[in-house]
């Protein structure tokens, strides 16, 4: 796996904590209006800059990149952002709720991802694909990283320690309790070694991010007849942790109604399914169990162990039986990407949202999952195969801001 540092675009150490962002999709436009509100540094300016634009603009009006590129332009204008002199790799640490995770900054290779050295595990969209391509192009640059895994190297870990012991660039703690530092690498070159000896490393969050970036990259090559192969558009911003630091939280599921049953008979329909229970505790202990809350109580169910097939990497998961054996069967939910009737919910908002959304009469009844592991995300996707949709919901996230990779 190829590994390059870059003349990263970054914020003043001053006004770090102020430009530091949550990525573009992972808030409404409502939720991204209040985060920017009074903070003209916020880089929700550049990533969600349909903030600064009337509401009842199209998402993909050309408006909206014409005014990323201003945000971004103003910012570098300002001195708000500035361009090293030099390629560098950066470490990033993260730490929530006593727990760390640190990655190391660079630009990974479009030919990577084309060929699959960087495995992905979920399908994307292509109107979100669209839409992250022409940010790139009208940017000319990546405006926020990719999050990417790998197992864990001791040649890698082992360069780690020595570089955390400089001083911090960047130290501060975001509104939501997440502790965010990052240290310049003072010698690239041992990390570009070590990364060589990886045969594959894991999109973990940022699927469209990383298809935008490898279309825009082809896209530049088809329009240079001088193309040789080192311009900067080969290259994608990434953030790459070792899979044994990392964390994901489940990612829940809501269904507007109960497809004509009442609880009393959708409890009867599920009895044959697994043993279902009352429970007070609405998380589930461990795979193959799931917690259901409906009609003001929370229940248990519990599949028999025998009964899941372990060697399919997909048919195993959770969300996969979940779909396959209650939610399309009994409720009808019948594709989860299309169907009107499923909402979504990552973990981190906890069961305490489940519980609000039925309570409010908003949904009927809402399903809480033990988390996929990244043995299972990797098996995914060494098999070649997809997971079902929202699978998978990563935390903390990446700060959007910190690091800008320009193409030119």
């Amino acid at each position: 796996m190829r590994l390059n540092p870059f003349r990263a675009i970054r914020p003043d150490p001053a006004l770090a904590a102020k430009v530091a962002s949550v990525p573009y999709d992972v808030v409404s436009r409502a939720e991204a209006v209040e985060l920017a509100r009074d903070n003209p540094h916020s880089f929700l300016h550049v990533g969600r800059s349909d903030i600064d634009l009337p509401e009842e603009v199209d998402p993909y009006d050309p408006r909206i990149y014409a005014r990323a590129r201003e945000a971004l332009d103003r910012f570098v204008a300002e001195g708000t952002l500035t361009r090293d002199e030099e390629p560098r790799l950066y470490l990033y640490r993260q730490v929530m709720e006593g727990r760390a995770q640190v990655g190391v900054v660079g630009c990974v290779h479009v030919d990577d991802y084309e060929r699959n050295v960087i495995r992905k595990h979920e399908k994307t969209r292509p109107d979100k694909e669209d839409d992250r391509t022409r940010h790139v192009l009208t940017l000319n640059a990546n405006a926020e990283p990719v999050f990417l895994t790998y197992r864990a190297r001791n040649e890698i870990d082992a360069l780690v320690p020595p570089v955390l012991d400089t001083a911090a660039l960047y130290d501060f703690t975001a509104d939501d309790g997440v502790r965010h530092t990052v240290w310049r690498v003072p010698d690239p070159a041992p990390f570009l070694k070590a990364f060589e000896s990886l045969n594959h490393v894991y999109v973990a969050d940022g699927h469209h991010r990383s298809a935008s970036a490898w279309r825009a990259g082809a896209e530049l090559k088809a329009k240079n007849p001088a193309h040789t192969g080192s311009e900067e558009y080969n290259w994608f911003l990434a953030v790459l942790f070792p899979a044994t630091q990392l964390r994901i939280l489940p990612y829940n599921r809501l269904v507007r109604d109960l497809n004509g049953l009442s609880p009393a008979d959708l409890l009867a329909r599920l009895a044959p399914v697994g043993r279902v229970a009352r429970t007070e505790d609405p998380r589930p202990r461990r795979a193959g169990m799931f917690c259901f809350y409906l009609a003001g109580s929370w229940y248990r169910i519990e599949l028999e162990g025998h009964s899941v097939d372990k060697q399919d990497p997909i048919r195993s998961l959770d969300v996969s039986l979940l779909q396959d054996r209650i939610l399309g069967p009994i409720l009808g939910i019948g594709d989860p990407r299309t169907d009107k009737r499923i909402d979504f919910v990552g973990g981190i908002r906890g069961t305490a949202e489940l519980e609000r959304r039925v309570d409010s009469g908003e949904v009927a009844i809402a399903f809480a999952l033990y988390p996929t592991s990244l043995d299972q995300l990797m098996a995914v996707a060494d098999a070649g195969d997809v997971m079902p949709p929202k699978s998978t919901w990563f935390e903390p996230k990446l700060r959007s801001g910190l690091f800008v990779h320009g193409l030119e």
